[in-house]
């Protein structure tokens, strides 16, 4: 019998061993609350034996108000995306080691490393999972965990901005790493519209990991996700890419992200979010930052072989942003997008309200470049668009001044291109 408070449970009832047939995507909802309060052993809510963390509350998941979007905003997949940060009950136990201890593991675990193949999943993994850390994240409304890895030996950790951006409201952030050992993360800085953060500990001594170049990678490279699902850390799980230029938008209206992903069959679960989705060189290509669920879900279940990381290249110019200056910035085209329009590629409004602004901002790249209200937008550098989302993330993807080239249709006239420069806009 199924246990109906079982993060894996099925969404329906087991049929002997046939598998459900597939459903369609249904909406995309806001992300769920993934944090839960502490609570102690024979509390109604403290996890069974088996020490799976991360219970998720029952509260209804609200559908994103439609309207006008701009390059501030962004249409959603059609999936359910849930955040991956996991809820944890009460704190797990995570024992710091004797450097004698340390000592004794690393001849040990040098002893097993020689009899590793090189190039195998095993030995990147190996590599890897020194540089990968555990996060909880203690604050008024209870403990929940996630994951990071390092980013430079002097200290630096990356992570997602949704698993840490209590921290700006007085949580303690605490950092665990591979030995056990726990160290208090200092926020470095935040960005909400690509959900990526950074921390520091003082440490100076730590393997870092590399960043890859997430542009070489094609469908169907293999690829190993390391984290701390359900705060369960040192979890290695392998899959392929599945699809890159996803256009995937997560969280509620007020902290939505915008990630031009990188799709994945790896299983990936709430906890390990901000954990490193690698190649099999062991280089970092993506940060593993949410999944979809079966429509009609309001909360997460588990892995169902969708799971969506940010892309290398974005992380390396966020991060040095936020290492520098404790902000990010993006870039714009100056448009507001109309959610409301049917048809071939995807149209500017063709007026504004007060609260919207502009339909297209004055003296920016598309007023400057001649697109004008009612412009219809059908490609951007020569990839062709359909949906809000997909040329926002696009957008998304470049970086303040760099140019692009839009194919823009007016009214029902030839179609033409534009070249524009990207104008830059801070993140909130």
């Amino acid at each position: 019998m199924t246990d109906p408070h079982d993060p894996y449970r099925p969404g329906r009832p087991d049929q002997a061993w046939v598998p459900p047939a597939p459903e369609p995507p249904g909406p995309a909802l806001p992300w769920p609350s993934t944090s839960a309060p502490a609570a102690a052993p024979g509390d109604a809510a403290y996890p069974s034996a088996i020490g799976l963390h991360g219970l998720w509350d029952d509260k209804p998941a609200r559908l994103p108000e439609r309207r006008r979007r701009g390059v501030g905003a962004i249409a959603t997949l059609g999936l359910v995306l849930v955040a991956l940060a996991a809820g944890a009950l009460g704190g797990a136990a995570y024992p710091y080691l004797t450097r004698a201890q340390v000592v004794e593991i690393e001849v040990a675990a040098d002893a097993e490393r020689d009899t590793l193949v090189a190039g195998s999943i095993a030995a990147t993994a190996d590599e890897v999972i020194r540089s990968v850390v555990s996060l909880e994240v203690r604050g008024q409304t209870g403990v929940s965990t996630g994951s990071g890895f390092v980013l430079s030996a002097d200290g630096y950790i990356l992570t997602n901005n949704h698993v840490v951006s209590e921290a700006d409201s007085g949580a303690v952030v605490t950092v665990i790493l591979w030995d056990g050992s726990e160290h208090v993360g200092e926020l470095v800085g935040r960005t909400v519209n690509y959900d990526l953060a950074v921390l520091r500990i003082d440490r100076d001594d730590l393997d870092a990991l590399v960043l890859g170049d997430s542009d070489a990678v094609v469908v169907g490279d293999a690829v190993i996700a390391v984290g701390a699902p359900l705060g369960l850390d040192g979890t290695v799980t392998t899959g392929i890419v599945s699809a890159k230029n996803r256009p995937v938008v997560a969280g509620g209206q007020a902290e939505q992200a915008f990630i031009n992903a990188i799709q994945t069959d790896a299983a990936i679960n709430p906890g390990n979010s901000g954990g490193p989705l690698v190649n099999t060189a062991g280089e970092v290509i993506g940060i593993n930052s949410a999944i979809a669920q079966p429509p009609g879900r309001t909360e997460a279940t588990g892995s169902v072989g969708l799971g969506f990381a940010i892309p290398s290249n974005q992380v390396r110019r966020t991060a040095a942003e936020l290492i520098e200056t404790g902000t990010a910035t993006y870039p714009v085209i100056g448009v507001l997008l109309d959610t409301s329009y049917v048809g071939e590629g995807v149209q500017v409004v063709t007026g504004a309200d007060a609260t919207d602004g502009p339909a297209v901002s004055p003296d920016g790249p598309a007023d400057r470049a001649g697109i004008r209200p009612g412009d219809v937008i059908l490609a951007i550098d020569g990839r062709p668009v359909t949906q809000p989302d997909e040329l926002i993330v696009a957008i998304r993807a470049k970086a303040p001044g760099d140019a692009v080239l839009l194919t823009v249709r007016s009214g029902t006239g030839d179609a033409r291109e534009l070249r524009m420069e990207l104008d830059e806009a801070v993140s909130n």
